[in-house]
């Protein structure tokens, strides 16, 4: 996870946060998680390369929770 302070770029997600995360998530808050920006997560996510499983409903894309927790070490 990244730790931006200058306000310019995707902030991270505390321990909490992400633990208190639903089964899955929109593209937006796994990015967010991963400390990707919107444009990179989408472009993953298009390719097919995002870090960890991604749905795709519809038009929507979805991370799998208990993956992103598995990327980021903190699997139950």
């Amino acid at each position: 996870m990244r730790d931006d302070t200058t306000g310019t770029g995707p902030k991270g997600m505390s321990r909490d946060e992400l633990l208190a995360l639903p089964a899955a998530v929109d593209l937006d808050t796994g990015n967010r998680a991963l400390g990707l920006g919107r444009s990179k997560g989408y472009e993953l996510a298009k390719r097919g390369e995002y870090p960890c499983r991604v749905l795709r409903l519809g038009k929507a894309y979805r991370v799998v929770t208990a993956d992103l927790l598995s990327l980021l070490g903190l699997a139950a």
